[in-house]
């Protein structure tokens, strides 16, 4: 089951993987995230893994953070994921289980000039998702954080505002290695997962 904003892309990553089913949708609307998972639920039966991998990036400093930017990058990092845990909660409780993975950002677990808005979105993302696996244990749904650092993708070329500087001592993950990831969380149920970083050759 995939959803995303841009069709193009949607449908053909669905062309690429067997009985795929594309929903173009924005996270932001709840609305659409319940619509989402009610074709989930009318094409497969249910709804037995959530990953909330929609997100973008704000980087400036502190002192030039447009209000209005950080509301939309909230919307995307914070409130998307929170709609998307909502909708699928009542499916998951009605199968006895289930597992969700909210995709948070390594920016949150260190202290790092220019991205203090982005950081404090995934920041929010990660108290909401550990109260989620709290609240959601009884239930046997396992919530679960994957952190990345610096991925290999053109997410830092569609900030909503400011520029990535780049460089640094370690090499940035390829999108596989976040899948990878992303799948031990699914598999474990473990809290998180945190990404090594890895020296630049």
């Amino acid at each position: 089951m995939l959803a995303a904003r841009r069709v193009g892309r949607l449908e053909s990553l669905a062309a690429e993987l067997p009985d795929a089913l594309a929903v173009p949708a924005d996270v932001r609307d709840p609305a659409q995230v319940q619509a989402v998972i009610d074709a989930a639920v009318r094409h497969y039966d249910g709804v037995d893994v959530l990953i909330n991998n929609a997100g973008q990036g704000l980087h400036v400093p502190i002192e030039q953070i447009k209000l209005e930017d950080l509301r939309a990058v909230m919307e995307l990092n914070v409130f998307g994921a929170l709609a998307g845990m909502q909708a699928v909660l009542p499916v998951m409780r009605k199968r006895g289980e289930g597992a969700i993975v909210n995709v948070s950002s390594g920016t949150s677990r260190t202290v790092l000039p220019g991205v203090g808005g982005y950081a404090a979105t995934k920041s929010a993302l990660n108290m909401l998702s550990q109260v989620a696996r709290a609240e959601f244990a009884a239930d046997n749904i396992a919530v679960s954080l994957v952190y990345p650092s610096v991925t290999a993708t053109e997410f830092h070329t569609v900030l909503r505002a400011g520029a990535y500087a780049g460089g640094g001592r370690f090499a940035p993950h390829s999108a596989e290695q976040v899948a990878e990831a992303i799948l031990r969380a699914v598999q474990t149920g473990e809290p998180e997962v945190v990404l090594a970083h890895t020296p630049r050759a």
